[in-house]
Formats: structure tokens, sequence, C-alpha cells
């Protein structure tokens, strides 16, 4: 694996990390919004919400798991460098 595909990983891993923050972000939004419509007693806009809050709690889960495989390349790739790259100076 070359330099290039390396750096190319962690920077898809990077990306995958930023859209991890953001859904983060806006999940914790949406549970504070949940919290007031509750306590305005809001039902049918609290149902609403609770089903945002779902999908996005679904989607977070999926990002995470594309982060963790990302992940596992990057470390593989990084492994696989640095035995080439060792083997090279041998």
């Amino acid at each position: 694996m070359t330099m290039k595909s390396f750096e190319e990983l962690v920077n898809e891993q990077m990306l995958i990390m930023d859209k991890l923050l953001n859904m983060q972000t806006e999940l914790d939004r949406y549970r504070e919004l949940e919290e007031e419509l509750r306590n305005r007693k809001k039902e049918q806009d609290l149902l609403s919400v609770q089903d945002d809050i779902m999908e996005m709690k679904k989607e977070l889960n999926s990002i995470q798991n594309i982060f963790m495989q990302l992940t596992e390349r990057v470390i593989e790739s990084y492994q696989t460098k640095s035995s080439t790259e060792k083997i090279m100076h041998d």
C-alpha cells in the first residue's frame, strides 16, 4: 500500500469523523427539544421528535460502524506500509 493510499484512508476517516460529530451534535439538539416538548406536554410534537431521534440514532450507529471499519483499514494500511519499509531498509 502506498503512502498516498494511506493518506486517502486517513482523509476519508477524518471526513467520517466530522460527520459523526455533526450527527452527534444534531442528536443532542433533538434530545433537548424532546425534553422541552415533554415539559410542555406537546404529545404529538414529542412523538415526531422521538421518531426523528430514533432515525438519527440508527444513522449515527451506521456512521460509527463505517468509522470503525475505516480505522481498521488505516491500521492495516499502516502496518503493511511499516512492514514494507522495514523490509526495504534491511
